[in-house]
This record gives C-alpha cells, sequence and structure tokens, in this order.
C-alpha cells in the first residue's frame, strides 16, 4: 500500500492520505506526552506496541459485531484504516476510580463501581478537552440524538467484552478512552486507538500500573509495561 501526503500530525501518530481516497494509513510514533502535551518523552519502540495492541484488540471488537475503522497492519508502525470523519468527542468509560475522577470527587483510588460511568470530553486541546454532556453534544451538533445513543451503546459493548478479556489474562480494566468517527456512508465506527495510552490497566495481583500513568506518575519502565500488556495479549 503507498503511503502519500501527510494529512496531520499529533502528538503520538501522524495520519497519511493513501491511493484510495476511502482509506487512510495511521503510523504509531514513539512519542509518549502527557498533561495536554506539557510533558513529552520518546520511548523506543511504543509506537509499533501500541500499533499491535490495538489492531489485536480492534480485531476482536469486530467480532462483537462493532464497526471500526481497522482494515489491516501494513507494518510494525503502521496501519491502514477506514477514512472517517471524526465525531469531536472522547467518550471515556470508568469501572474503577483513578486519575482525575477520584480528584474531582474525592474518592478513593482504586474504588470499584456497581456500574460503569461514562463521561464526555469535547476534543479542543486549545480549551484543555473539557467535560461535556448530552446536552452540549446534541444541542451544538456534534452528534444526533441517535448517533449518541449508538456511541454510549458501543462503548459499554467495548468496555464489557474488554474488562471480561483482561480479567483472565490477569488484568483489570479501570477506565479507557474511545472515539468514533462517520463513514462514508454515515455509518458510526469504533476509530483512533486502543492502548495502554488511552486506558488504565493494573495487574489484578498486584495493582502494578501497565499504562500511560507509568509516564505520568515518573514511574519506571515504561516501555516493559507496554511489552508486558502485548505479551499477555498474544501470549509470547
Amino acid at each position: 500500500m503507498q503511503k502519500l501526503d501527510l494529512l496531520y500530525e499529533g502528538r503520538t501518530k501522524r495520519i497519511f492520505a493513501s491511493e484510495n481516497p476511502d482509506e487512510i494509513i495511521i503510523a504509531f510514533l514513539d512519542n509518549t506526552t502527557a498533561y495536554r502535551g506539557l510533558k513529552k518523552s520518546f520511548i523506543p519502540g511504543k509506537g509499533a506496541v501500541n500499533n499491535r495492541i490495538s489492531n489485536h484488540l480492534m480485531r476482536k471488537i469486530a467480532g462483537l459485531g462493532i464497526p471500526t475503522h481497522f482494515i489491516k497492519e501494513i507494518n510494525d508502525h503502521e496501519t491502514c484504516v477506514v477514512k472517517a470523519d471524526i465525531i469531536p468527542i472522547a467518550v471515556v468509560v470508568r469501572n474503577i476510580a483513578a486519575g482525575s475522577l477520584a480528584e474531582r470527587l474525592g474518592l478513593p483510588e482504586g474504588m470499584a463501581f456497581d456500574k460503569p460511568i461514562i463521561e464526555y470530553y469535547y476534543k479542543d486541546a486549545s480549551l484543555g478537552n473539557p467535560m461535556i454532556n448530552e446536552y452540549h453534544i446534541t444541542t451544538l451538533a456534534w452528534a444526533t440524538e441517535e448517533e449518541l445513543k449508538t456511541v454510549a451503546d458501543y462503548s459499554l459493548r467495548v468496555n464489557m467484552f474488554l474488562s471480561a478479556y483482561l480479567i483472565d489474562l490477569g488484568i483489570a480494566l479501570i477506565d479507557l478512552k474511545l472515539e468514533f468517527g462517520k463513514n462514508k456512508h454515515g455509518d458510526i465506527l469504533l476509530a483512533d486507538e486502543i492502548s495502554p495510552d488511552s486506558c488504565r490497566l493494573w495487574d489484578t495481583k498486584t495493582h502494578e500500573r501497565l499504562d500511560k500513568d507509568r509516564f505520568r506518575l515518573d514511574l519506571d519502565d515504561v516501555e516493559d509495561a507496554y511489552r508486558e500488556i502485548l505479551r499477555r495479549l498474544l501470549g509470547n
């Protein structure tokens, strides 16, 4: 597959056009950022690990009947996906109190919820990606009520599946961030990535963090933690 013009460069990914106008190529970078890009680092091999983790999980999720943007893995760092208009909303599903939720509400980190909590954030880094609700989303026409219902349904189904799948691998899914887009037909697809960059993942026995919090909190062995997730997923 031929990689053409650079369409977008983010903090951890580059997006390229391809010879097929309905497909684009995502290149995962070895960059790591936190706190809205104020903290940055370069972690060799991280891009390839995240690419493989995300593609593995996207394939699993597609098996549930949830449409995703994944088409095929091109190489260690690059993946071909469906070109989609991204809905400017990040969906965060929380199973256990951690991070900003614990701080905002004064909850003890590690407190488990009886049912998942869904939060929505407006994807605008210049505004700090503020939290929003369903009324903001529908009134400002970022998504219709029906589209938002589909997004919420897909998010909860992904969360339920991943929670059960990962727990068998000794990994607790604390929370995860999901993004969605619409293809040329207007169908909603799960997009972006699912990786230790976008999920909180704790070892079920030791409660060791195996995700981006290792970088945020200045813990050691960030790359080793990501590779451990990949090892457990692929069994090698």
